[in-house]
């Protein structure tokens, strides 16, 4: 695809200000309208950089809708986006690629559904699926060849990739931890993603220890490092730690760098639009939300380990026909 990717921003839901920050990192914005914007750390992290700096080349967000049709004036002003639109499909024919920006992994299938069938590329904000029937419906529309991508945007952090860097004078690795704040259905694919580049694919099984208001995850890795994975709902100034421990080293850190975290990843998702060559494969969003999943399917069954080989399988409409459950 040549010249200007054009993109749609569809979604704002409360809690969530990828509206107003996707956009901008991809347009520019308006400095004094941003400052108006309801998330005060969009505004001062996007400050941080000089204005002049803070744009994707070759890619331009030119539609916005939101679910309070009164937010997109808003986003459009602050993110310098040309047009509003009163129904989410009324992109289609407009677009290049569609961004579905709601962090709400029970409804990502409805959200996405007319663009995907209108062969549009699509990003899916995180988590793409937290129940199983949605994974399996976007597992069917990638082998149809629709282009989906999704992730954290703590794939991209800057301080991974740092990390990563050091990891070899580590030695073997023994034990990661990776914390993040909220629930484990909506941020738990923050810490698992930002573990997910430093071990590679491969996670096999989760155990949850709930108490009210935390979900505490232990993941097993076919590497062998034992992964403890934290949800604390209150815990916001201490999301984005991860510690790693090794035969021979220890480090941590803390994922401070949203602009970076950010601007990569839609960096990623543009020149999928435009190259049509996936960063990574499909399968691994597959089994980050299948880990996920069997994260809550441990909750609720009192912390039995539950096999993400399982659920993954049961993603699969050929298996489930051989079992007898479709």
């Amino acid at each position: 695809m040549s010249g200007e990717i054009r993109l749609a921003m569809l979604g704002m839901i409360e809690g969530n200000g990828h509206p107003y920050s996707w956009s901008a990192i991809i347009n520019g914005y308006d400095p004094a309208a941003m400052a108006k914007c309801p998330y005060a750390a969009i505004p001062k992290y996007l400050g941080a950089h000089p204005p002049e700096t803070v744009r994707i080349e070759g890619a331009r967000v030119t539609h916005i809708w939101t679910d309070d049709p009164a937010d997109a004036p808003r986003v459009a002003a602050a993110s310098l986006i040309e047009s509003v639109v009163p129904r989410p499909e009324d992109v289609i024919g407009q677009v290049d690629a569609a961004i579905i920006a709601t962090d709400d992994g029970d409804d990502h299938v409805r959200r996405a559904r007319p663009f995907i069938e209108a062969g549009l590329p699509v990003f899916v904000d995180k988590p793409m699926a937290i129940n199983v029937p949605d994974l399996r419906q976007f597992v069917r529309w990638h082998r149809e060849g629709a282009r989906i991508l999704s992730n954290s945007g703590m794939r991209y952090a800057p301080e991974i990739r740092e990390m990563a860097g050091r990891r070899a004078g580590l030695g073997e690795l023994r034990w990661i931890t990776s914390f993040t704040c909220k629930t484990w259905e909506r941020y738990g694919i923050h810490a698992l993603e930002a573990i997910q580049p430093l071990v590679g694919p491969g996670f096999e099984s989760a155990r949850t220890i709930h108490r009210g208001g935390s979900d505490i995850v232990h993941v097993a890795h076919r590497g062998g490092a034992q992964l403890t994975v934290a949800a604390i709902h209150d815990a916001f100034g201490s999301f984005g730690a991860v510690h790693l421990y090794g035969t021979q080293d220890q480090t941590a850190v803390t994922l401070r760098d949203t602009y970076g975290a950010f601007r990569g990843q839609l960096a990623a998702f543009i020149d999928f639009v435009r190259t049509g060559a996936r960063p990574y494969p499909f399968e691994e969003t597959v089994e980050l939300m299948a880990a996920l999943i069997a994260g809550i399917r441990s909750r609720e069954a009192g912390g039995c380990p539950v096999a993400i080989e399982e659920i993954i399988g049961d993603t699969d409409d050929g298996a489930l026909a051989r079992r007898g459950r479709l």
